[in-house]
């Protein structure tokens, strides 16, 4: 078994289980991440089955190379970059998701990130949207994997949450009349956070922009110093 799968934080099973499939079937909510302690937040998964919107478009215009959308749910980007005719490919835990995907003309595996994938160390462009930096709990660990997939240029594109957070919980998926989901690992990071976390493990900021009051970051992974230089 590869190092990376034995440390991963990732665990798929939550993302199979009813409140959230029976949503993407709908095409709507309500559909919300719930902490232990009640408080809930809004998933908009009206958006995600929509067709790509003027923030996504912002995205989609810096991709370049190979495309791997992370997370990509029920499709949306990878549908609008296939249409296009760029290389891309979904990955998503969900089976219903990349249902939806392949039906809406995206490429897609069930596959979690921390799985072996096709064109790892060549991708040219990776997204983290919708939250999707959040993926197993722990930011670093989730950029440190991406950082394996990419081509040695590649440009990551993840979108922040809105609010100066910077939290790791344990969530449900609810859709707020008693259904709920298995609990598991999430994340919550804006900005400031996103930046420390992948300077941290040696992602570089390329630009930040805000469309529709979505806030995104693209980065590129520095490589690392050689060793002389590192000593100084």
């Amino acid at each position: 078994m590869p190092a990376h799968r034995a440390a991963a934080p990732w665990h798929a099973e939550p993302w199979h289980a009813d409140p959230y499939v029976r949503a993407l079937h709908a095409g709507h909510g309500p559909l919300f991440l719930r902490r232990a302690d009640g408080w809930m937040l809004p998933l908009d998964v009206e958006r995600w089955c929509a067709d790509a919107d003027a923030a996504d478009r912002t995205v989609l215009r810096r991709c370049q190379g190979p495309i791997l959308d992370i997370g990509c749910g029920p499709g949306r980007l990878v549908a609008a970059l296939a249409i296009h005719g760029h290389p891309c490919l979904g990955i998503d835990v969900s089976q219903a998701a990349v249902d939806r995907t392949i039906r809406e003309g995206g490429p897609a595996l069930c596959r979690s990130v921390f799985d072996p994938l096709p064109g790892e160390g060549r991708w040219g462009t990776a997204l983290l949207i919708d939250g999707n930096i959040g993926i197993g709990g722990d930011p670093r660990a989730l950029l440190t994997r991406v950082a394996q997939l990419m081509a040695p240029d590649g440009l990551l594109v993840v979108e922040a949450a809105g609010a100066d957070v910077d939290e790791r919980v344990r969530v449900r998926v609810d859709d707020g009349r008693g259904e709920v989901g298995t609990a598991f690992p999430w994340a919550r990071v804006g900005v400031r956070a996103l930046l420390h976390h992948a300077h941290a493990v040696g992602w570089e900021p390329v630009e930040q922009w805000t469309a529709r009051d979505r806030g995104f970051v693209s980065l590129r992974h520095a490589p690392p110093l050689p060793r002389s230089a590192a000593e100084h």
